[in-house]
């Protein structure tokens, strides 16, 4: 497939050339700063304290509890990192030479496009962005400022991933007409409750600077979502996130890029809606999403009250269907469905080299940052599949079939146009 042109206002992509700058020796330590220590945070935190060629020197969060988990973890790992609450105190310390955001959604693109143009290499999470124009930023400031930014799609170093890769590159599955990515599980009619909006927010909790770039609202303890039975549930409001469609979808549709050299959908069509669950969320509690590719068609399945799985016990997977066999893949395996009955099938599971994901994707961006190779998931990447899943809910929001201009990096229709747009509450400005 011939390189595409890449987002508008950047120059092409994935050369090497791009990524110039300080080019560290092997045994060099790279000096990291955290933002946001949640859940997502914790983690990333706990995977690079396994790799040696990475000190973690500040740790971030307006949450206090946060804040003095993460410096018990560090101290248990043998670090003494900085705290701060105020993220733009890590972003202007010249002494820190990357940092990792964790935070929820809608900061994601600002913080990532202020620590690039501070100098800073970046680790961010998925999804990229909330609005499809940040994406677009976060790529060019990525280039302006010759920064080694690594997506939070970590799959892509998952082993199980890389075979699905492989195979779909060697032919072993024909030619591609159709992909099925989806997710099945059971939520409770109850949801997370309705929790009035104007409780009293949490103690050590910088609730304005939470919000952010996003509406001025008053504390509501679900659009926080900070809770410990539960991963947060602020993803499931629009104004922080895009629901199971950009946490899980992301995630889902991603290998189906990775397979196909990252094209885009030429279109996009989906429906859903909050059709059982009680509580207060806005996102919808069921949705089906289909996407015209240039040589095949995909949709994507969010069923979250009914468990039922699907292909062989997958709660979750990536499935890819071709004319000589299918290939199924998830976090647990990648399994080879030949179309021809008197061929074996072929089961890749149960290894656990394979299944390492989290602590090789760190490597991976260390490596690079020291090398100033474009990573595993080159935030490009991430910004293609978290468009994906964006338009995707655009199209359901205003209940429309939406036409892909990559070339302009938006939508044909006019009337969904203006909701590409990044809308920042003063005084934050997404500027690159």
């Amino acid at each position: 497939m011939e390189r595409r042109q890449l987002l508008a206002g950047a120059t092409a992509a994935f050369t090497t050339s791009l990524f110039t700058g300080r080019v560290r020796g092997a045994n060099d330590r790279v000096a990291v700063g955290f933002i946001g220590l949640g859940a997502m945070g914790s983690g990333n935190l706990g995977y690079s304290m396994k790799v040696p060629q990475i000190q973690p020197v500040a740790l971030c969060d307006i949450y206090q509890p946060h804040l003095e988990r993460a410096e018990a973890a560090a101290k248990k790992g043998g670090f003494s990192p900085k705290s701060v609450k105020d993220f733009r105190d890590v972003i202007a310390d010249k002494s820190i030479d990357a940092v990792c955001i964790s935070t929820p959604d809608h900061w994601h693109a600002y913080m990532t496009v202020e620590a690039c143009k501070a100098g800073k290499d970046v680790y961010v999470e998925k999804p990229s962005c909330v609005y499809v124009e940040e994406g677009m930023k976060m790529v060019q400031a990525a280039r302006k400022y010759k920064r080694i930014v690594q997506a939070g799609t970590m799959q892509r170093s998952g082993g199980y991933f890389q075979k699905a890769k492989e195979l779909v590159k060697s032919g072993a599955v024909g030619d591609v007409t159709f992909c099925h990515a989806y997710q099945s599980g059971m939520t409770s009619k109850k949801g997370w409750g309705n929790p009035p909006d104007g409780e009293a927010v949490p103690a050590g909790l910088d609730w304005e600077m939470w919000l952010g770039p996003a509406p001025q609202v008053p504390f509501n303890a679900n659009r926080w979502g900070v809770k410990a039975a539960t991963f947060p549930t602020f993803r499931y409001f629009w104004d922080y996130a895009g629901g199971a469609m950009t946490d899980w979808g992301v995630h889902l549709i991603d290998p189906l890029h990775q397979c196909f050299d990252e094209v885009m959908p030429l279109s996009i069509s989906a429906m859903g809606d909050k059709l059982y669950v009680e509580d207060n969320r806005e996102t919808p509690d069921s949705m089906l999403a289909t996407f015209r590719y240039p040589k095949f068609i995909s949709s994507y399945e969010s069923r979250t009250v009914n468990p039922l799985p699907m292909f062989g016990d997958q709660g979750a997977a990536s499935v890819i269907n071709g004319s000589e066999g299918t290939i199924i893949v998830n976090r647990s395996q990648c399994k080879l469905i030949p179309n021809d009955k008197k061929k074996e099938v072929q089961v890749w599971e149960k290894d656990q080299a394979m299944s390492q994901m989290n602590v090789p994707h760190w490597r991976n961006w260390i490596d690079c940052i020291q090398t100033r190779q474009p990573p595993t998931s080159e935030i490009e990447t991430c910004v293609r599949s978290s468009t994906v899943c964006l338009l995707a809910n655009l199209s359901m929001r205003h209940k429309t079939w939406l036409d892909w201009d990559e070339k302009n990096w938006t939508v044909k229709q006019d009337a969904v146009k203006p909701f590409l747009k990044a809308k920042y509450r003063k005084p934050w400005k997404l500027e690159v």
